[in-house]
Parts: structure tokens; C-alpha cells; sequence
């Protein structure tokens, strides 16, 4: 539970919603996240809300507050039991992906390297999820599995944070024939503010973003792209604690057989690190040429306008 001071910089961030993950990598786990999620908003009710229809975004937005889109990205406690997909619907959830990075009874992720796409059970995942006005997330879905899902999908899909594989080959990072294919459907996606941007040991930094968003936003048109952070509003401070408690995170994660390459960084843009990183963007886009009517759809309209489309507006 955030103190008041960080509740304050994330109200003053200019950020007014956000997709925040709330799985585990278990049933419980998940149920207690997303009730943590619930007591977070009923403690900063005048700060917080969750979004469960397209119109309360722009409600957060003229209200001064911030809304928190509950998703998911862990699968394993669907694939036990598809009908929850509608259970945790129910519960707010309107955005789940159908892989991490390894195989799932849905299909394969993006480190699996039999790369085997789509499965039966993932079909009707997908099914499911357009029937209940869930979004189909494919962020850490492998290539096949992402274009077979853009295709089976009778609504449009999010990559939501991802980077573009022409731009820096890494299994996290989608090639442009998915990108199309994705925009082509009316889907987004979304770059996000991690390591993968760039090959090990350079840190990324805003350009090697920038050279993402352009590039996204060439193959897949302006009305797609957008930006997915995969990280924190505020400021991450790099104390002995926090170090320790990354390090020990990206031990687990390898020998969990989840660690990506590259995890060697620390996830994060160090000079996009704090609330006013989205205002930077902003700047690097006009300073790349890019107008302002395309700027606002970057920076959050797109997003916006997709989860209208497959979620409906009423």
C-alpha cells in the first residue's frame, strides 16, 4: 500500500489511467491482489478508481484522478479452469493475456522455443474473451502464437507492451509481419520502457524508445501505437534493498525458466525513471516531428479508443 507522499506524485503525474496488473501466479494469489487493488482504492477513494467501461477513462481524466484498469498477465489458473476467464470478468478483470513466457495450455510464449503457436484450448480462450468484451493481451505470446490469436480474435487485440523486432531482434519484441497484422485489425500496441529495446550491456535510454515508437507507428499507421511501460508511475530508487530485491527477483525468474535475455538490466529507462516520463515522450515526438494530434493518440487516445472497440462505450 502506497504512503500519502506517493500517492501524490502519482496524482500529480498527469497520468489518468493506468493497466495494472493484478495476477499471481496462482489462484490465491491473484484474488488476494486484486483485493489489495480494492483496498487501495477504498482508502484513496478521491485518488483512485477502477475502470470497468471505456467512458469512466475519460471520467478519471476530467475528475483528477487515476484510473486503474485491473490485467492480467499469468495464465496457469485459467488454463485449470477457462470458465473464470467470466468469474474474474466479473470481477473488474478486462484485460488477460493467453501466455507469459513459456508454453500454456492456451499456446506458446515468446521464450518457448518450439514456437508452436495457437492451441485448440487457446482458441477458445479467445472466443471467450470476445464474447465477455475481454481484451486478448499477446505481449508475451510467441510470433506464432500472436498472429494465429490476431486472426482467430473476432475483435481487435493489444500487444500492450512489447518492442519492435525490426529494430532490435529479442524474443520479447514482435516482427513487423505481426505488427501489421495487428494494425490491420484494428488492434495496439504498445511500446514499453524496458531493457529489451537494446542489446545487452547498453542501458536504454528515450532515444532507443523513440526509435521503437517510430518505427511501430510506420508499420502500423498512427491510430495503433502507443506507449506500455511495464513499469512504475514514480520514480524507482536503486537502494542496497532494492537492488537486492531485484536481483533475488531475476534469480527466481531464471530459475523459474521465465527470465527473458537482457534481464541483466535493471527494467526500467533510466532517463524516463519518475511521473513526468510520459511529458518527455511527449517532447521527444515534437522534436522528432511528429504533431500534436499524433502525440495525444501516442500518449494514451489509441489505447483508449481500442478498449471502446472491443469492450463497447455504453
Amino acid at each position: 500500500m502506497p504512503d500519502p507522499d506517493l500517492v501524490r506524485v502519482i496524482r500529480h503525474s498527469g497520468i489518468t489511467a493506468v493497466n495494472c496488473t493484478v495476477s499471481e501466479r496462482d489462484f490465491e494469489g491473484t484474488i488476494r491482489s486484486i483485493a489489495s487493488l480494492q483496498a487501495l482504492v477504498d482508502k484513496y477513494p478521491d485518488t483512485f478508481t477502477i475502470i470497468r467501461r471505456q467512458p469512466e477513462i475519460a471520467l478519471a481524466k476530467s475528475s483528477n484522478m487515476v484510473g486503474v484498469i485491473p490485467g492480467f498477465q499469468y495464465t496457469a489458473f485459467l488454463e485449470e479452469n477457462p470458465e473464470r476467464i467470466a468469474m474474474f470478468r466479473d470481477l473488474g478483470v478486462r484485460i488477460m493475456q493467453l501466455t507469459y513466457n513459456g508454453r500454456s495450455l492456451f499456446g506458446d510464449g515468446c521464450l518457448e522455443p518450439g514456437n508452436a503457436g495457437l492451441s485448440t484450448a487457446g482458441i477458445a480462450a479467445v472466443k471467450k474473451m470476445n464474447q465477455l468484451g475481454v481484451a486478448v493481451d499477446l505481449s508475451h505470446s510467441g510470433y506464432r502464437t500472436s498472429s494465429e490469436a490476431i486472426v482467430a480474435s473476432s475483435k481487435p487485440v493489444l500487444i500492450s507492451h512489447s518492442g519492435c523486432a525490426a529494430v532490435y531482434a529479442h524474443p520479447r519484441n514482435k516482427p513487423d509481419d505481426v505488427l501489421k497484422s495487428l494494425a490491420d485489425r484494428g488492434g495496439y500496441f504498445g511500446v514499453y520502457l524496458m531493457p529489451y529495446l537494446v542489446a545487452s550491456p547498453t542501458v536504454p535510454t528515450r532515444q532507443h524508445v523513440l526509435d521503437h515508437l517510430v518505427h511501430a507507428m510506420n508499420v502500423c499507421g498512427a491510430d495503433h501505437v502507443g506507449i506500455g511501460s511495464d513499469g512504475s508511475i514514480q520514480a524507482v530508487t536503486l537502494t542496497p534493498a532494492q537492488k537486492a530485491a531485484f536481483d533475488a527477483d531475476i534469480a527466481q525468474r531464471k530459475q523459474l525458466g521465465i527470465g527473458a535475455p537482457g534481464e541483466d538490466r535493471y527494467p526500467w529507462v533510466p532517463d524516463l525513471n519518475g511521473p513526468s516520463h510520459m511529458e518527455v515522450i511527449a517532447d521527444e515526438l515534437s522534436g522528432r516531428g511528429q504533431p500534436s494530434s499524433v502525440i495525444e493518440k501516442v500518449l494514451g487516445a489509441n489505447f483508449q479508443r481500442v478498449l471502446g472497440d472491443i469492450w463497447g462505450t455504453a
